[in-house]
Formats: C-alpha cells, structure tokens, sequence
C-alpha cells in the first residue's frame, strides 16, 4: 500500500479494511501530508509487486491517474484506476491487474466494496490470456 501526500488520510482507511479482512500489508508511504512525488511510490511498489515480492500493490493519489500512469512502467506491472467495483472485479478477471490505482477524493465512499472486489476475484484466463500476452509483447 502507498500514496502520495494527497492519498495519506484515504490510505489509512484502507489499512484498517485490510487488516479487518485478515490480509497483511506493507507501507511504502508516505506517511505526511508533506507533499511527495508519487511517481516515486509508484515505483517502490510496482517493482516490490514486479519481482514476486507482493502479490498485489495499492497505489493512492489525488485522481490516481498518476499512480497509474506511473506504475505501469515497471515491465509486468498492469495498474488499473478503478472507480468501482465492476471495474475492480474485471481488471482482475479480464487483465489480470496486480495493482489497484485509487483516486483519495472520488474513491473514498466506495472504497471498501472496490478493494473487495480486487482482492477476491481471480484472473479467468481462456480468452483474456491471449490479450495479456500480447500486453506482455508490448513489454518486450
């Protein structure tokens, strides 16, 4: 879990759910409202989640477009911004994503069915698989 100076009072509220559901989470920060670049989150933990460390990451920032934008730089990494949990659900089922980009402001009312929704649906391969592939040659 991470965020910038404009996720830190959102990024609480997510450690506690998480906590309360039983999963455990590291916190690469920040951990002020002193202002922060968030690319640099991002990175920490696209590459903590790129290299088997993690089996997921959340990223938070104002829209959590920049986390996601920034993320998905780290070859392996799929980063989706998800606004609910239609969308949550289908990133992991249809993409496979492996972080979960959350904006502080839009998604704080929602935020416990769209973390939810990331955490308990599965990739469903078949047909997806061929598009993550070719996802994964645009890596390369």
């Amino acid at each position: 879990v991470g965020c910038d100076h404009r996720g830190v009072q959102l990024k609480q509220s997510v450690k506690m759910l998480l906590v309360d559901a039983g999963y455990s989470y590291e916190d690469f920060g920040c951990y002020t409202t002193d202002s922060v670049d968030y690319p640099d989150t991002a990175q920490k933990i696209a590459k903590a989640v790129a290299s088997g460390n993690f089996k997921i990451g959340i990223l938070i920032c104002n829209t959590g477009i920049g986390m996601s934008i920034a993320a998905n730089k780290v070859k392996g990494i799929r980063a989706a911004l998800c606004h609910n949990a239609s969308n949550a659900c289908q990133a992991r089922q249809h993409n496979d994503a492996n972080i979960l980009c959350l904006g502080a402001e839009e998604a704080a009312e929602r935020m416990s069915e769209i973390i939810d929704a990331f955490l308990t649906c599965e990739f469903e391969g078949g047909r997806h698989q061929h598009r993550l592939n070719k996802i994964r040659d645009i890596e390369n």
